[in-house]
């Protein structure tokens, strides 16, 4: 906080301010004239910036700031021989505006932490074979950059060799990730093997990093709609108030008696008090405390608003692949003979489809030394493979072998399976099945446990959505939707008046994303769904949605905790004010007392902590 103080130009401007205030009431009584020039060079420095802003607010938008009733009370208060409050007024106020902005750099250090995980620099190798350093965003596409061991990458781009990357930074998983030559590796994370060339193929400003800062930048600029309304109501409110305080000041003169100084010093306390300075800070501190805090623990919402829609969620649509499934396969039944068996992951072992990888992974144990190793695998574009008079692929290629029936019946249509044959008949299958994400089974349980319906949406077959709905505790699935359909299906439930969210990460699910109240991508998902979508889960951990609907319930408590304390001490000082028994100095502690904690009580988001499920 100090830091900060020193650092900013309104800090140095508060702690000069400050130096001249105390200075004012240390000379109060030894040199009047030198304690009042104090306490204006006090109310100069503490009052500049705050006056600054709002008279060109005022001018440029044509509407009040409401900052501009604490420098007219101020300046009422020098009028009328009270530099000592009025300078007390400025600094507490003054005092409150420089906590806002901490409140505001602590939100935007989430945006440097994310920047810092990415180099300034890359190591280019030109045309000469010589390797030079330049400046990231001098990249252009097509560029080789060299990645040595242990560095972080600096830039999006596609591999020459098998490389071996730690994407925690990106999606949250502690395990290092193979990646095999002509794969893509992204800006920020780290390269754990060694040393290799990078071919460019996005601009630094394209990188999925770049991306993830441009969209916590923009969610500071975009209010809630606590926020908007206050914003609307403010300008209004201080012209109110700069009619109603001359029109008290004149009744208490002309209708009851008072001497112009009285009435005048009670008109600006009224000015003091009325101004909604606490009111104005009830929601957008908090809020961007909570933007912040979310960043922080891997969820990007773009905005107030998409988090104060969170939190008024009635029904939660979900794709399947990749969002509550990992998108990766894992074999869960087989028929063959050993022999057989050996042949095929050998086979599949020069393939890198997902499927392949997923039986060589499954059956890594087994001893192929015996494999004849002479007789080439070939690939069949789109059907499988096939060494000898062996092949391997999915049920259609097979149709024409007699013993078919005998497999398809008995195959789970709720897995993907792939048939083994020679040239006469089939001799065995195995099936595969994605792999439930550990994370979400808790996070459907929780939503639904808070009031959240969930809905599972996906393109996949009746059966395989049935059983993922099943293991996740889902009771509401639609199976083989079109983009269409999951569009359909959002718009009518909102037609019902239910708050709809809906998360995906695929292009096909960026419509929805787009047309739900609440869209929310996966980080590892496509561009387009994220920039379709209002909150981006970075790290592919369901929990931290929940966490996030958490979060949201309590900046919407907090909101309205600052508001109903903000107008609850507004409406007390002005009736303790109207009873003549507040003075100045005491209205300006209270008030300016009650800002202060208003922004404090938004600051306690920031230390709200994620605590992981059990896997």
């Amino acid at each position: 906080m100090l830091q900060h103080l020193f650092k900013s130009r309104e800090g140095q401007f508060f702690i000069v301010g400050t130096v001249f205030l105390i200075g004012g009431f240390i000379l109060l009584n030894l040199h009047p004239v030198l304690s009042q020039f104090a306490f204006y060079l006090s109310i100069i420095f503490l009052g500049y910036f705050a006056a600054k802003d709002a008279l060109l607010e005022t001018i440029q938008n044509g509407k009040l700031n409401v900052d501009l009733l604490m420098i007219l009370s101020a300046l009422g208060a020098v009028l009328i021989q009270y530099e000592s409050e009025g300078a007390m007024l400025l600094l507490i106020f003054a005092g409150a505006e420089v906590l806002e902005d901490y409140a505001t750099n602590k939100s935007s250090k989430a945006i440097s932490e994310l920047m810092g995980q990415v180099p300034n620099t890359a190591q280019l190798l030109n045309e000469e074979g010589e390797i030079i350093e330049i400046a990231t965003d001098e990249l252009v596409i097509g560029n080789t950059v060299v990645v040595a061991k242990g560095s972080s990458i600096p830039i999006d781009g596609i591999v020459d060799r098998q490389v071996l990357i730690n994407e925690a930074a990106l999606t949250g998983e502690s395990l290092p990730v193979e990646k095999d030559s002509g794969q893509e590796v992204f800006a920020g994370t780290l390269n754990l093997g060694d040393a290799f060339h990078l071919e460019v193929n996005k601009t630094s400003s394209e990188t999925i990093f770049s991306n993830i800062i441009r969209m916590v930048e923009e969610a500071q600029t975009r209010p809630s709609k606590i926020a908007n309304f206050i914003e609307r109501f403010e300008s209004r409110y201080a012209l109110g108030v700069i009619i109603i305080v001359p029109l008290f000041i004149a009744s208490l003169y002309f209708l009851l008696n008072y001497s112009f100084q009285e009435a005048f010093y009670r008109g600006m306390v009224l000015l003091t008090v009325a101004s909604p300075c606490a009111l104005v800070a009830s929601a957008t501190p908090a809020t961007l405390s909570a933007i912040s805090n979310g960043a922080k623990n891997g969820v990007l919402v773009k905005g107030g608003a998409a988090m104060e829609a969170l939190n008024t969620m009635d029904l939660l649509f979900s794709d399947k692949t990749g969002t509550l499934t990992k998108g990766e396969f894992s074999v869960v039944d087989y028929q063959l003979e050993d022999s057989i068996l050996e042949e095929v992951v050998f086979m599949e072992q020069q393939s890198s489809h997902p499927i392949a990888t997923a039986i060589v992974d499954h059956f890594s144990h087994l001893n192929l030394s015996q494999i004849d190793r002479n007789q080439p695998v070939e690939e069949i574009a789109g059907s499988g493979i096939q060494k000898g008079n062996i092949r391997v692929g999915k049920p259609s290629i097979f149709a024409n072998l007699s013993n078919i029936h005998d497999y398809t019946d008995k195959i789970e249509t709720a897995y993907t399976t792939i048939l083994v044959a020679n040239d006469r008949k089939i001799l065995g299958y195995l099936s595969l099945a994605d792999q439930i994400r550990p994370q979400a089974i808790h996070a459907v349980s929780n939503f639904q446990q808070s009031g959240v319906e969930m809905y599972l949406i996906t393109g996949d077959n009746e059966k395989v959505a049935a059983d993922v709905a099943q293991q996740l505790g889902i009771k509401r699935y639609q199976a083989a939707c079109l983009p269409e359909d999951k569009i359909n299906l959002v718009k009518e439930k909102q037609n019902d008046h239910k708050t709809v969210g809906m998360i995906g990460d695929g292009i096909n699910d960026a419509p929805a994303l787009a047309n739900a109240d609440i869209g929310i991508a996966m980080g590892s998902g496509s561009s387009v769904a994220m920039e379709s979508a209002d909150i981006v889960i970075v790290k592919n951990d369901l929990s931290k949605l929940f966490y996030s609907y958490e979060l949201s319930h309590k900046l919407n408590q907090i909101i309205k905790q600052n508001i109903v304390f903000a107008v609850g001490v507004i409406i007390l000082l002005i009736i303790l004010n109207l009873m003549g028994i507040l003075d100045l100095p005491a209205g300006v502690i209270f008030h300016e007392g009650s800002t202060i904690l208003v922004i404090l009580n938004g600051l306690r988001l920031l230390k709200q902590h994620h605590v992981p499920e059990a896997n």
